[in-house]
């Protein structure tokens, strides 16, 4: 099919993130194998995550809805249409996912977090004190949600990165629910020009997501911005033309 070209009238911002958060959200969703109508459950709302909401709209679900702490992510999300859960503001989210889908559970979950999910449970404190001991890797609270969460005959989606080993996966509910687990790096050549193409269509406006452009040599102090949390940051570009604020 020959390189993908980039149309000289698509802004930078629009076309830069085909080369990753795009597609990855993107194929997360297709992973959720949605049928018209299905509810989607999302958790994290970073970068990945608000593509995905994005993605799981565009392939045709009814309800989406978006799991996370950070207010503006959350806020994000639900400027895409999703209804929201922060997770600060609740007991239980499967509890909660459970109340909001009449007791039946979403058609399809997303762990879109990985190693880095946080949480309150006796579990997380045993992935900390595991970690500490070098006994484990990663952390799989989400996981763990997703899969208790999750309808019977659902499919659980994991885009979100695991390194390494992790323990206490209810692998019970896993069979006994009959859920589908589809993982995996992303096919980034399998979608760059379907996702180029309905960005020029209109369906999308990738640019969304970005918060800050800054000068290169501020890269950096962005990094400490987005992992502290600061200035309301959801995406970084690092723009070698932009002028020092």
């Amino acid at each position: 099919m020959g390189p993908l070209k980039i149309p000289a009238h698509l802004s930078d911002e629009k076309a830069v993130f085909l080369s990753d958060i795009f597609p990855t959200g993107y194929m997360a969703a297709v992973n959720c194998d949605i049928k018209p109508g299905d509810t989607v459950a999302i958790w994290g709302c970073g970068p990945v995550g608000q593509f995905a909401v994005r993605s799981a709209f565009m392939l045709g679900a009814g309800r989406v809805i978006a799991i996370d702490k950070i207010p503006e992510r959350l806020q994000m999300a639900k400027a895409a249409g999703a209804e929201t859960i922060n997770t600060e503001r609740v007991e239980s989210v499967v509890d909660t996912l459970q109340y909001m889908t009449g007791n039946r559970g979403p058609d399809s979950c997303m762990d879109a977090v990985g190693m880095e999910a946080s949480g309150h449970s006796l579990f997380f404190f045993i992935d900390r004190m595991k970690q500490s001991l070098k006994l484990q890797m990663d952390r799989a609270e989400v996981l763990r949600q997703c899969i208790r969460a999750c309808r019977k005959g659902g499919t659980i989606s994991v885009p979100g990165v695991y390194a390494s080993f992790i323990d206490n996966v209810p692998m019970g509910a896993v069979m006994n629910k009959g859920l589908t687990i589809k993982t995996g790096q992303t096919h980034m050549m399998r979608y760059m020009r379907p996702l180029l193409e309905r960005i020029e269509r209109g369906e999308i406006d990738p640019s969304f997501v970005v918060s800050h452009r800054v000068p290169i040599d501020r890269g950096p102090e962005m990094y400490k911005v987005f992992r502290d949390k600061q200035d309301h940051c959801t995406k970084v570009v690092l723009d070698p033309w932009a002028t020092a604020a």
